[in-house]
C-alpha cells in the first residue's frame, strides 16, 4: 500500500521518481556496440586469410603414388605449409605431404605434389594451407 502523505509531499515540492530505465538503455547500447565492432573485426580478418588454396587436379599415377597440383595464394610474403592427403576407397588416409611454400616465392603460383602411398589410392585431398600466424587450413 501507498503511504498517501508521502505521495503528496512528492507533489507538492515536485519530485518525481527517477527509473532504472536510462542506466538500463545505456548499459544495453555499450554492450551492443562493443559486440557490433567485434562481429565487424571478426568478420573483417577472417575474410582477408594471409594464405589460401585449392586443388586444381591430381593423377594416381600406381598404386604406391600420386600427384597433385594446387594453387596457393598469398596476400602477404609469408611461409606457408600446405597439407595434401591421399585417400583409399574407404576414405582411410593412405599418404599425406605438406609442401612448404617460401616467404621469397611468388604470391600467386601452382605447385605439384608427389604423395607416396600405402597402398592404392582414390583420390587426393586437399587439407590447406597455414602459416605461423594462422593455423586454420584454407
Amino acid at each position: 500500500m501507498t503511504d498517501p502523505s508521502a505521495t503528496d509531499l512528492d507533489a507538492r515540492y515536485g519530485r518525481t521518481r527517477r527509473g532504472r530505465r536510462p542506466l538500463v538503455f545505456g548499459v544495453v547500447g555499450v554492450v551492443a556496440l562493443t559486440g557490433l565492432v567485434w562481429l565487424l573485426w571478426a568478420a573483417f580478418v577472417q575474410a582477408t586469410p594471409p594464405v589460401s588454396s585449392r586443388l586444381l587436379g591430381y593423377t594416381i599415377t600406381s598404386p604406391t603414388s600420386a600427384t597433385a597440383t594446387i594453387q596457393v595464394d598469398r596476400s602477404k610474403n609469408v611461409e606457408a605449409n600446405c597439407r595434401l592427403q591421399a585417400k583409399a576407397a574407404d576414405f582411410s588416409i593412405v599418404g599425406e605431404v605438406t609442401l612448404k611454400v617460401p616467404a621469397d616465392s611468388p604470391r600467386r603460383q601452382s605447385l605439384e605434389a608427389t604423395l607416396t602411398t600405402q597402398r592404392n589410392a582414390t583420390a587426393v585431398v586437399l587439407v590447406g594451407c597455414t602459416t605461423a600466424n594462422a593455423h586454420r587450413p584454407r
